[in-house]
């Protein structure tokens, strides 16, 4: 029995148990969705009040009604119940006697009369008053509170994000509807008498709809659209009668009556009250918001809000508070929230996905011949852009034609915009599906889409700087194969074992898209009189290779390349200035060592060795030299060359004498003339030929493991 004209104006409803036919009024006309001017079934504006006079009107007309202004003073203290006031409703409604007229302050601006909120601090410090002012439930902060998406939406749009007052009287009613965009909406009586509410779930919204139209077939005729005019009322038994389930609800001053997307309500007011309503929208709204923007498309119905707008700011957001937690280690309230509604099943993503699908079928119906561009950013920053056909909004993507560059249209009615060739027609994509992709792949929290999205879509350019340093510190290397070790001086040095045959993967930036990790492999190859020789492949392109004797200098060469890149394409990602081959190879990573060393058991790889192992043990000589020698270790071996082997590995633990930190040439002089006193010549020949042979000879080996048990033979 209530009709919105539209959602901007402020409105005075007069009301009737048989609503008057009235004009209607002029609409913008459009080959799908034009119309005539016939009369339409709605209400009439009534008187202008102030807030007193229409209290006096309400009162006078409540005492009237119900006979208690002629009662003697005794029966004046008799008040009509709800109930009482209840069944009179009904009855004026479905057996009318006569003409009952009641007025509604309906959808009053609170921008323009103010709010029952508080919205500054109070002058008088009243501490109470104050409290309320940033308070959640604060019907002025309700909609842009962090959890709600119409946070994103920068306009205040009067009764969706800017609160309505509603000044009502007995009997002012509103009739069965949604919400806007099948928004949540919150109701708050702030003082008077009751209001009386009747809801249907939104999961029988259409079985309402069904029902309405059996019984009130001529005015769905004449209106098919009925049901979004706010005109309608049709009593709850009837409705329970086609087994729709009605639900009753009494508010009484001070309480909040929330309504769910898409939940059908009704209602009525039993007195004189004020009561203030706005809408809000938590993440699991957007589903059913899709759900109405697809409705109105077909009703050709304006939009109040643009959905795309709102969701993919909120994928934005999710996508940075994912990074946030999972790779700056960053926890908070606002993050955890995004993230629980992330994962391939997060209500957030299903509806991302959801969007996607509609865009990615529409696409593929364009025509081949259609081209495609990106779209500016500022496209609708001014204006927001619809479909001329069906008012759909055209935040995400938008067909235009030369012939006429103020004409747009959705990718449904792209055939409809003109006559031209479809070759002629551009189709303007804010983010392409293999964005939309990238986009769903990261809210399911795929770490290269993450990176990817953030990378493209961020704008402030500090905090990614802060994500990319964040990556560079971190590698982690997988071992693939490990190969087989090879003794020889090429083979391995102080700082590691390069097994022929080992394989790793590691993920880094990409070389031909530095704003994209990719994963490598490195591996080790025989390079004969080279030795090993250190190969880095892209794995998705096995042709972009570098290969070096030197694992620092591979891993060198791919930096190069990243860095031309960056250059070149001129990416956000900062140029990287070192890089550690070994790192990158995995020599760095202690449980990848740790198998490389178990392929050496017998401590071949000497040069590696000598390096690694400890010095443990004390001794003294006649002469007050200090020895510092290592403990011989017992090894497991199966042959006589492995038992060589172990002495002469045991061996080079020995660090010689060693006074204080090192010994100066002039000391080890000293110790040779000593020992070489009780030496003939021929054994200063034989010492002379084993030292200059080198560490490589079998002499050495001799020479050493002999040298080793003569030492521990004296320490005993």
């Amino acid at each position: 029995m209530r009709k919105k004209l539209h959602r901007k104006r402020k409105r005075r409803r007069q009301y009737f148990s048989r609503p008057r036919r009235r004009a209607r009024p002029e609409t913008e006309s459009n080959g799908a969705c034009g119309g005539d001017k016939e009369d339409k079934f709605g209400f009439q504006s009534g008187s202008d009040f102030t807030l007193q006079e229409f209290q006096r009107f309400a009162e006078e007309f409540k005492e009237l009604y119900f006979g208690v202004k002629d009662k003697s003073p005794e029966d004046k203290k008799w008040l009509p119940s709800v109930d009482d006031i209840e069944g009179e409703y009904w009855r004026i409604i479905e057996q009318p006697t006569d003409e009952v007229e009641v007025y509604y302050g309906a959808d009053l601006e609170t921008g323009m009369l103010g709010s029952g909120f508080p919205k500054e601090p109070s002058l008088s410090k009243d501490s109470k008053v104050n409290e309320y002012v940033n308070s959640g439930w604060n019907l002025n902060n309700l909609s842009r509170l962090s959890g709600s998406v119409l946070s994103f939406e920068e306009c205040n749009i009067s009764g969706v994000l800017v609160p309505w007052l509603y000044i009502g009287m007995c009997f002012s009613s509103f009739c069965w509807h949604v919400e806007d965009h099948h928004l949540y909406s919150l109701n708050y009586l702030h003082w008077g008498d009751s209001k009386v509410w009747y809801g249907v779930p939104g999961i029988h919204a259409s079985s309402l709809e069904k029902a309405m139209k059996k019984h009130l077939p001529d005015l769905f005729e004449e209106q098919p659209d009925l049901l979004n005019e706010l005109v309608t009322q049709l009593s709850p038994s009837v409705v329970k009668s086609e087994g729709v389930p009605v639900y009753r609800a009494v508010q009484n001053s001070g309480e909040f009556v929330i309504t769910f997307p898409k939940a059908y309500h009704s209602g009525f007011n039993c007195g004189f009250n004020c009561a203030e309503a706005v809408n809000v929208a938590p993440v699991d709204w957007l589903q059913h918001g899709i759900s109405a923007v697809e409705l109105y498309s077909m009703q050709c119905h304006k939009t109040s809000i643009s959905h795309d707008k709102l969701l993919f700011a909120a994928a934005d957001v999710a996508v940075r508070s994912l990074w946030e937690i999972s790779v700056l280690k960053k926890e908070n309230q606002d993050n955890l929230r995004w993230k629980s509604v992330c994962g391939k099943d997060g209500k957030l993503t299903q509806a991302v996905k959801t969007r996607v699908y509609y865009e990615e079928k529409r696409i593929e119906h364009l025509p081949a011949v259609t081209r495609i561009q990106k779209m500016e950013k500022d496209f609708d920053l001014d204006t927001e852009r619809e479909c001329f056909s069906c008012f759909y909004d055209l935040h995400q993507s938008a067909v235009c034609c030369n012939c006429n560059s103020d004409k747009f249209a959705c990718l449904k009615h792209a055939n409809l915009i003109c006559s031209c060739k479809p070759d002629n027609r551009l189709v303007l994509l804010r983010y392409t599906i293999d964005e939309l992709n990238t986009l769903v792949n990261a809210l399911e929290e795929s770490f290269d889409a993450l990176q990817v999205w953030l990378s493209k879509n961020h704008s402030n350019p500090q905090l990614k700087n802060e994500y990319v340093e964040e990556i560079r510190t971190s590698f982690s290397v997988e071992p693939v194969n490990f190969g087989s070790v090879v003794y020889g001086k090429l083979w391995c040095n102080k700082d590691a074992i390069f097994p022929k045959g080992y394989k790793s993967r590691v993920k880094f930036f990409n070389i031909c898209n530095p704003e994209i990790e990719s994963s490598y492999t490195s591996e080790i190859v025989d390079g004969g009189l080279l030795g090993p020789l250190f190969k880095v492949s892209l794995e998705e392109n096995p042709d972009e290779s570098f290969v070096n004797a030197s694992a620092n200098e591979c891993w060198a060469m791919v930096l190069q390349r990243i860095n031309e890149q960056v250059a070149t394409q001129r990416c956000l990602v900062k140029p990287l200035n070192s890089i550690n081959g070994l790192q990158m190879f995995g020599f760095l990573s202690p449980s990848i060592v740790t198998a490389i060393e178990a392929l050496d058991p017998h401590h071949k790889c000497t040069e590696y060795w000598k390096n690694k192992l400890p010095v443990v043990k004390k001794s003294s000589s006649n002469s007050g030299d200090n020895l510092l020698v290592g403990e011989k270790k017992s090894w497991a071996t199966g042959s006589d060359e492995g038992e060589i082997a172990d002495s002469f590995e045991a061996a080079d633990e020995l660090l010689i004498v060693e006074n204080g930190n090192s010994l100066s040439d002039e000391e080890i002089q000293i110790v040779f003339r000593r020992m070489l006193k009780k030496a003939n010549l021929e054994e200063m020949e034989v010492v002379n030929r084993i030292l200059c042979r080198g560490s490589t000879s079998p002499l050495w080996r001799v020479a050493v493991e002999t040298l080793t048990e003569e030492i521990k033979r004296t320490q005993k």
